[in-house]
């Protein structure tokens, strides 16, 4: 699936380690900016100021300035800003004197359900123009279309289809432990993040192949793990941050894994592009069969209201919130 550099000096300890140093970066920024509204804030809203300022001037040469770059680096981070605004933006209504909260705002909440879909979409676009344009050689990227591109922009329609419950999106509360206040999905189970990982994995392979070691598998997993161990919940929300804080480094600092020893290419091979890609279109198949079944069973209507009530995952995540 992916060749390692091994002219330019790289050995198969240093690729893990570096692969490992950029997995717990991510985990441990995003510890940083969901514990710290204030450094949320920097890494975020002023951060990213200072850097459009040098990717479009200083940094203009070097950085990506296509659409879909762009597109994904401002798509997250529209997410991250708008996810910290429901967990922390609240104030006093004038005439009643009551304390009001963005969380609590149906409107404001279905911003994470709108914001995800776009992601998607964005990705299933761009899987359907290399489907259409694109044969190995062809282009800078080494590109490969086959069918696996359309199987895959399937999967992430499904995966946009049985996105549910967002009404059921909450706040955690304060512990000793934990102060973070996490964005809370608890109609966000665990089958559906698997689907997700699956096609976006995929995606990664089918479209960015020589970025997919890390962008498809580190910056996965980062947000995965911290979504059933100390951030569990929330997987939503470290996704945004983690996928928000590599697109900026990657801007910024594209020879990391375009050139040299750490960067890591894929094979090209056909096999692994069609079976990740096959995989990816059957889970979320399986995923929106369980979720038309559920909904049949319980008469719950998944767009308004949340489907998976009374499940452990959802049990457990909802006992974690305000």
């Amino acid at each position: 699936m992916f060749t390692f550099n091994y002219a330019e000096g790289a050995t198969m300890f240093s690729v893990w380690l570096i692969w490992i140093t950029v997995f717990v970066l991510l985990f441990a920024l995003n510890e940083l900016t969901r514990r710290s509204s204030i450094f949320g804030f920097l890494a975020f809203i002023v951060t990213p100021a200072i850097l459009t300022v040098l990717w479009f001037t200083v940094l203009k040469d070097t950085t990506y300035t296509d659409w879909f770059h762009l597109a994904k680096v401002y798509s997250a981070l529209a997410g991250c800003i708008g996810f910290w605004c429901i967990r922390h933006v609240r104030g006093v209504n004038k005439k009643t004197g009551k304390e009001w909260r963005l969380s609590e705002n149906r409107i404001a909440l279905c911003f994470p359900a709108l914001i995800l879909a776009i992601n998607i979409m964005e990705a299933v676009a761009r899987d359907i123009q290399v489907g259409l344009n694109y044969n190995l050689g062809q282009d800078a990227a080494n590109l490969v279309s086959g069918p696996w591109n359309f199987m895959n922009a399937a999967a992430g329609v499904l995966n946009i289809i049985t996105i549910t419950g967002w009404f059921g999106i909450c706040i955690r509360k304060r512990t000793k432990k934990d102060g973070s206040r996490d964005m809370l999905w608890p109609d966000m189970m665990w089958f559906w993040i698997l689907a997700y990982d699956l096609w976006n994995f995929a995606y990664t392979y089918n479209c960015l192949p020589d970025h997919a070691w890390y962008c498809g598998f580190a910056l996965l997993l980062a947000p995965t793990v911290c979504a059933f161990t100390v951030g569990k919940g929330a997987w939503l929300q470290h996704r945004a941050h983690t996928l928000a804080i590599w697109c900026m480094f990657a801007q910024t600092v594209p020879a990391f894994i375009d050139k040299g020893a750490f960067a890591v290419q894929s094979t090209h091979a056909k096999t692994p592009l069609f079976i990740w890609s096959f995989l990816a279109l059957a889970v979320n198949v399986l995923v929106f069969v369980y979720m038309i079944i559920k909904a049949k069973k319980t008469g719950r209507n998944p767009y308004t209201g949340e489907l998976y009530v009374g499940m452990k995952g959802y049990e457990e995540v909802k006992e974690l919130a305000e």
